[in-house]
């Protein structure tokens, strides 16, 4: 399989990602909840957050179920949210009710698959492949983790945790990007010259694991839209400091396409 394939191939896989009945364009709301139980819009039963779990309290009739159990919730139960080891999920009909933990805060995201973003989905506008923009990159680590706070998506600020930078050359310039590192692969977000005009305001990018010298691709190509742009619910992460960069990107996906 050629290089064009291989990026071909990963667009389809991402067209298909994100438009799945309970991808990103599913989502419709992300609650942010508080010790007392209280109603969410559009759902049965009272939810709140206390010891570090999601906590519901609903009766038979509502409807609501444990994902992998046909058992509808009658009573109180507690939903173990996305960072704890074996995290719960929930279901009502068909929506996906997923509890999630940031910085200490639950919240509760609800992924419908009739969500109007998710029927009015078009495709995602990407740049033709190029060869020229995967490049040679050396990745460096600090000597210990570190966490940036930034802006999110959500109007917080949250800190991002970077474990070293890149190096790299675009045009003939030599560029750093400040990237995290996970299960080996690294991963960074970004911005540069097309941000907010000719593609969306920031995007992420994703880096096979470095070798024992440190060298990896930076391959612009498979640049991608962060789930914000898919749906105003999420979290996402503005780019560190750092990590705008001066030339124009032309490469990878650009906009969410609507019909």
């Amino acid at each position: 399989m050629t290089a064009t394939e291989e990026w071909k191939h990963w667009t389809d896989g991402r067209t298909a990602s994100v438009s799945a009945p309970h991808g990103p364009l599913a989502l419709t709301g992300t609650y942010w909840l508080e010790p007392e139980p209280a109603e969410l819009p559009g759902l049965p039963g009272r939810w709140w957050a206390a010891d570090g779990v999601v906590r519901v309290s609903a009766a038979s009739g509502d409807g609501i179920r444990i994902k992998g159990s046909d058992q509808a919730v009658d009573g109180e139960v507690a939903l173990r949210p996305d960072t704890a080891p074996g995290a719960d999920l929930a279901m009502l009909g068909e929506v996906l009710l997923v509890p999630i933990e940031r910085e200490g805060e639950l919240a509760l995201r609800v992924f419908d698959p009739d969500a109007p973003s998710r029927a009015a989905f078009a495709g995602i506008a990407v740049y033709p492949y190029s060869p020229e923009w995967a490049v040679p990159a050396v990745f460096t680590p600090f000597e210990s983790d570190r966490a940036v706070v930034v802006p999110n998506a959500d109007g917080r600020e949250r800190p991002l945790e970077v474990t070293g930078q890149i190096a790299f050359t675009l045009a003939g310039e030599p560029h750093t990007l400040t990237v995290s590192r996970a299960g080996g692969r690294l991963s960074g977000v970004i911005a540069d010259a097309t941000s907010g005009h000719e593609t969306y305001r920031f995007r992420f990018i994703t880096l096979p694991a470095p070798d024992a010298d440190g060298r990896t691709v930076l391959d612009l190509n498979r640049a991608y839209l962060p789930p914000c742009a898919f749906a105003d619910h999420f979290v996402c992460p503005f780019p560190p400091p750092g990590n705008r960069l001066t030339v124009a990107v032309e490469a990878g996906e650009k906009q969410v396409l609507s019909g």
